[in-house]
């Protein structure tokens, strides 16, 4: 899994706060969407304690939690692996979801107890605008069962109409057909983990394969166009560091 953009270690203002929610929540919709079957395989019932971690930096672990104690931040829900086997498989990953929402919760909240209540009160409802990991699961979950697709989270060309008329491929959703909603239903943004909107413009990375908001990585329709090969800020950064 490609790490997302760093965030702050220690987040102390409203917009740091909400940045770090923001990575953590987006590697755990992965982990129980996109990564599910690798997430399912590692969370073996005869293994101690595990837990799903969402890290600051995009990225999720499955882990033992930590053994300091108090710990350094609030825990997830711990043994999420012994029931894996005993349940039938969506609700045990409905289950852990929500565990999960409460979980990224009390992080954001950790780190916002010396905010004040305004403070406090914007970064509830900036939260409580993205959807919960519980309801990109059941939307996702949704989309699979209505249309029969493998949701194999990988990002797919879409079709775009030029001025003249003429049909070219392009892996820029700038507009979308009907029949194509479904499919792009599918899609969260590698970025925020918002699920796939035909209102919002969209651009996926040619190395990658993973989609995302145009707002979310500066790029605008009409530079768009100008794009031949589209390189998302992860996949940049990692083929600077090779070059170096």
């Amino acid at each position: 899994m490609a790490p997302a953009p760093q965030v702050a270690s220690n987040p102390r203002t409203v917009e740091e706060i909400f940045k770090d929610y923001s990575s953590r929540r987006g590697a755990l919709v992965r982990a129980l969407t996109s990564d599910v079957d690798e997430f399912f395989g590692m969370c073996d019932p005869d293994r101690e304690n595990l837990c799903l971690y969402g890290h600051a930096n995009g990225s999720w672990e499955v882990a033992l939690p930590a053994e300091e104690v108090p710990p350094e931040l609030p825990e997830p829900a711990l043994g999420i692996n012994f029931a894996r086997d005993g349940m039938n498989r969506r609700d045990w990953l409905s289950l852990v979801a929500v565990h999960s929402d409460s979980w990224l919760v009390s992080v954001a909240f950790f780190f916002a107890a010396r905010l004040n209540g305004n403070e406090r009160k914007r970064l509830f409802n900036m939260i409580n605008d993205l959807p919960t990991v519980y309801e990109a699961l059941v939307d996702r979950k949704h989309v699979k069962d209505r249309s029969g697709v493998d949701n194999s989270g990988k990002s797919r060309h879409s079709t775009k109409r030029t001025s003249e008329g003429q049909v070219k491929r392009s892996r820029v959703v700038a507009e979308e057909y009907e029949e194509e909603d479904e499919e792009h239903n599918e899609t969260f943004c590698g970025t925020c983990g918002g699920r796939y909107n035909a209102n919002e413009f969209w651009i996926g990375c040619d190395i990658c394969e993973r989609w995302f908001h145009g707002k979310c990585v500066r790029i605008t329709p009409a530079k768009a166009e100008h794009i031949k090969h589209y390189k998302c800020p992860d996949c940049s950064g990692s083929s600077k560091k090779t070059r170096l």
